[in-house]
């Protein structure tokens, strides 16, 4: 595995305070075994935008509607359905996901378009531009099938999981029907 994709932080979280982390809201769906299901709601990054109401992408966010992710989460805190919680991922984990996830097939398909550059140099044969766009998604292809065998065993992490930091509620969902 390169070692770009190792994890720089290799301590246990009982070697101390955790590392920088970004933190989401969630309300947990659903108690497994060991672990608990967390929704979150999307939100736009414009959310907070004083242009929302002349943003493009403000009235994309609205037609499309506020979806939901659901995540499984190790249940350390005894949490039950309707529970209020705020769950992490480490920033470095984020980038480097996010960084394997874009640049890296990207890179790869740069690369491919090269190597068929060069091939057809060295046969001193024309390089159109269906052979340029072949080569392009064959090396994109390849990027993605290199990617998925380099981070197999992400999902297994520490590094990559989403951590439930604190529960700030318990029960919202029937406190708010209580309430009723």
């Amino acid at each position: 595995m390169p070692r770009w994709f190792a994890s720089a932080n290799s301590k246990k979280p009982s070697d101390g305070p955790l590392p920088p982390m970004i933190e989401e809201t969630a309300v947990v769906s659903a108690v497994e075994g060991g672990y608990a299901w967390v929704e979150t709601q999307r939100k736009p990054a414009c959310a907070a935008c004083n242009l929302n109401k002349g943003c493009g992408t403000s009235v994309l966010a609205k037609v499309l509607g506020a979806k939901r992710s659901r995540l499984r989460v190790l249940n350390r805190h005894a949490l039950k359905p309707g529970d209020v919680v705020v769950i992490g991922i480490e920033e470095t984990a984020l980038v480097r996901g996010s960084l394997a996830l874009y640049a890296f097939p990207l890179l790869v398909m740069f690369l491919g378009a090269g190597l068929g550059f060069a091939i057809f140099q060295g046969m001193d044969a024309e390089y159109s531009d269906g052979w340029q766009i072949l080569f392009s998604l064959a090396g994109l292809a390849g990027g993605f099938l290199l990617l998925r065998r380099f981070t197999a065993g992400w999902h297994r992490s520490r590094h990559y999981q989403p951590v439930v930091l604190r529960r700030i509620n318990r029960g919202l969902r029937q406190s708010l029907a209580s309430n009723a």
